[in-house]
């Protein structure tokens, strides 16, 4: 009689379910992308994974909708509410939120995989780099410059929606930020400082530059 050892052996590898086959050629795209840009075929997919393009095709009928499921787990699956109640946090102090929250946000957007594939895609101005950029600015910047309206004793954008001088100088503010990873992660070139001092420092440059913005910034009377 054969042992259960020998018959294990013996047996058939088991069926990987359609939903596990999903979550392993997303994760092997997102490796792929990063290390060789969107540039790479589905064809290299399939080799890496050890499967036919047609395995890839059941669960991505084409590129652009592999691609629309890595930007969905890189960019949009990653985004925590709890980033946004540390900006909504009006009892710490504003520089203080700041720091705290890209402290939080560049635990995520400095991650290798992250990074590279945000920069690969800028360089094909692939769609994904907008829908972005638009999240950001909406849920990042908006939401900055609506709390240093606030705490700078400006009219609230509720009364007067942000300016373009302010979305651009917060912009500024974020892609400094943005570009102390790029250094040290593709770059490969050591920053001066570590990331937390950085962003500290970022944090009372912004606070002190929108105060002087905001002060060339022309708003308009309060209606009689």
């Amino acid at each position: 009689m054969a042992s259960k050892a020998a018959r294990k052996r013996g047996a058939p590898p088991k069926r990987m379910s359609a939903a596990d086959r999903k979550e392993q050629i997303i994760a092997a795209a997102i490796r792929l992308f990063s290390e060789q840009g969107f540039e790479s075929s589905t064809h290299q997919l399939a080799q890496s994974l050890g499967v036919t393009q047609p395995a890839i095709y059941r669960h991505f009928p084409t590129k652009d909708d592999l691609v629309n499921a890595v930007y969905e787990r890189v960019f949009l699956s990653e985004w925590k509410s709890s980033w946004d109640v540390i900006l909504s946090n009006r009892s710490a102090d504003i520089e203080a939120r700041l720091a705290a929250f890209y402290v939080e946000y560049t635990k995520k957007i400095f991650e290798t995989d992250w990074i590279r594939i945000y920069l690969f895609s800028g360089l094909k101005r692939l769609e994904i780099n907008r829908w972005y950029v638009r999240l950001v600015e909406e849920r990042v910047l908006g939401r900055i410059g609506a709390e240093l309206r606030i705490v700078l004793g400006f009219p609230p954008v509720d009364d007067v929606p942000l300016t373009a001088d302010e979305i651009e100088a917060l912009w500024l503010f974020h892609g400094g930020i943005f570009y102390y990873g790029v250094r040290d992660r593709v770059y490969g070139t050591a920053p001066k400082v570590d990331n937390p001092r950085a962003i500290e420092l970022l944090a009372g440059i912004v606070v002190g530059g929108m105060r002087a913005v905001l002060n060339r910034v022309t708003f308009p009377l309060p209606a009689e």
